[in-house]
């Protein structure tokens, strides 16, 4: 059985295919999915300029060869079969962007200044790491972002080379900036996370309309927390509101949210294993306990439910059986953006219709090539492969 909604075709120099036995990956390009390198669409924000837009983008770069075209319609897949494009598109929803700065330290001491030994600067905020994983995995992704401020601008300079489209929303104030610092005497990451501007309601709702329209013709992303002057029921509104569009909404977010988020029965849910477990009000100790509660989440009408276990890898549960990888053993360096990454691999194998084993394969690759990254750097593209030939993929039968 397929995961996924989508084959995907190779040139002759771009990825292998990750769905037959001995998975190895990329090169990527955006050929890899159907797409032809063309310039992105100009930014205009009226729904009536987007769709038009859009759909001249999509004429010119998702033409498929007439070898395609038969390809495809021979190979649909058995979950979703009634999905019949290729390289299905993706939209990303970052409400909340960031500026991530990381000092690494030789040590804290209290009351006194620690001198970084080294500073980086990088687009950040969970949809934005999920864009930029997606860019590659050779995926193409459309990403709206609300930025304010100089701060805003110093992240729109940032995220030229990290994604492919952006839309972006400017309102005042700033965009917020997070701060990581890592300890190099202890090896102790400290994170934080800043407050971003809020969204005016017209602004908000022209940036939603939009999101939704682009979202309908495939997967609709819906990732990181809900900003404070929003409502709690944001996510769970819009899932309805792609599902009706005929998309497939994709939820990775926690607490209240993630519970209303499940109510209006997503495509995919990913929370980690602490907020399963507040959701649950439960320990989930073992991957079996964590597979249980996965499973009830999956019979309320989510498709696909993938828990991350930390140090014990991850789980997929689906509608036929519940697929469970354990952790590599992989040297941390940070662990941000290593949920994010694990999206983007679920994504990317959504759209290339991969199996349920090498769905969860590749967003494990994903996440242990992040965590062996620097301050919030994500994996690198040729580390995938190796990483993913050492994958273990049990089922559970739960």
């Amino acid at each position: 059985m397929r995961c996924g909604i989508s084959d995907i075709f190779f040139d002759h120099n771009g990825a292998v295919n990750l769905g037959n036995p001995g998975l190895t990956v990329g090169p990527f390009s955006s050929r890899a999915v159907g797409w032809k390198t063309s310039s992105p669409p100009r930014e205009d924000h009226s729904a009536a300029g987007m769709e038009l837009e859009y759909k001249r983008y999509e004429r010119e770069n998702r033409t498929m060869t007439s070898h395609e075209t038969t390809n495809h319609l021979q190979k649909k897949p058995d979950s979703l079969s009634h999905v019949e494009h290729v390289g299905t598109p993706v939209s990303i929803l970052s409400l909340n962007p960031a500026v991530d700065i990381t000092y690494t330290v030789p040590r804290l001491i209290v009351d006194q200044k620690a001198h970084a030994v080294s500073t980086r600067f990088d687009p950040g905020g969970n949809g934005i790491n999920v864009g930029r994983a997606l860019k590659r995995l050779g995926i193409m992704a459309d990403s709206f972002c609300v930025t304010a401020g100089e701060t805003g601008h110093l992240l729109e300079r940032l995220l030229v080379n990290h994604l492919d489209t952006v839309h972006y929303e400017r309102v005042d104030g700033e965009t917020r900036i997070n701060g990581t610092i890592q300890e190099q005497e202890s090896g102790i990451q400290y994170e934080v996370s800043g407050i971003g501007p809020p969204v005016p309601a017209r602004q908000l709702a022209s940036l939603l309309n939009t999101f939704v329209q682009h979202a309908g013709r495939g997967f609709g992303v819906l990732t990181g927390s809900i900003l404070p002057d929003l409502s709690i029921g944001l996510y769970a509104d819009l899932v309805g509101r792609i599902r009706e569009a005929g998309g497939f909404p994709v939820v990775d977010t926690h607490h209240e949210s993630l519970r209303r988020a499940i109510t209006a029965r997503p495509f995919l849910v990913k929370p980690n294993r602490h907020e399963l477990e507040t959701l649950t009000h439960s320990t989930l100790s073992t991957p079996q306990k964590v597979a249980e509660q996965a499973r009830r989440i999956q019979q309320q009408g989510v498709d696909f439910v993938c828990i991350s276990l930390g140090g014990e890898g991850a789980l997929l549960t689906s509608s036929e059986n519940t697929f469970y990888a354990e952790a590599l053993k992989v040297k941390v360096e940070s662990t941000v953006g290593a949920g994010d990454s694990m999206v983007a691999g679920l994504l990317a194998a959504f759209v290339r219709g991969l199996s349920c084993a090498d769905t969860l394969r590749l967003a494990v690759a994903c996440g242990s090539g992040t965590v062996e990254q620097a301050g919030t750097e994500l994996f690198s593209t040729d580390a995938i492969a190796t990483l993913s030939k050492r994958i273990k993929i049990k089922t559970m039968n739960i």
